[in-house]
């Protein structure tokens, strides 16, 4: 069975919350979402790649990361971690290089049953103007890419 993504955007609210639930142990998943190694094979939309990855992961580290287009355009991200307590939660600051100054924080918590883990990403925006930005920016269908390729490389990884 295939898992779907679930993305909720409430009117009047600057949050975005993003689930999914993978037939993998949280301990991968973490891993996936932590190791510049893995995160290389499935961080962002399909037809992007994945250029450059610095993760330097404990509390005040910077992580960055910059998407490289087919046509050669980069699209750079960033933030700095403020908690991290694995396997079980990750939280940490957001910027996309084109919106300065609509930082975010992200919490994602990580809970296992039955062998499968459900990812949920809170992003919390300085103001619904800047979540509505985020949202235009077709986050959505990123998103849900993102997702679907997170979900592949853990079956991949499951199978080791």
């Amino acid at each position: 069975m295939v898992e779907k993504t679930s993305i909720i955007v409430e009117p009047g609210t600057p949050t975005i919350v993003i689930t999914r639930v993978f037939g993998a142990p949280r301990r991968l998943v973490f891993e996936a979402w932590t190791r510049p190694e893995h995160l290389m094979r499935w961080w962002g939309p399909r037809d992007l790649t994945l250029s450059r990855c610095e993760v330097d992961l404990r509390p005040g580290g910077a992580w960055r990361f910059v998407l490289r287009a087919l046509d050669g355009n980069e699209y750079g991200f960033g933030g700095e971690y403020r908690e991290i307590l694995p396997p079980e939660r990750l939280v940490y600051t957001f910027r996309f290089d084109g919106a300065p100054g609509a930082e975010a924080v992200e919490t994602l918590t990580f809970v296992e049953k039955d062998g499968k883990t459900t990812l949920t990403t809170t992003t919390l925006h300085t103001s619904v103007e800047n979540r509505d930005a985020h949202v235009r920016s077709g986050m959505e269908e990123g998103a849900l890419q993102t997702m679907d390729r997170l979900a592949e490389l853990l079956d991949v990884m499951s199978r080791r």
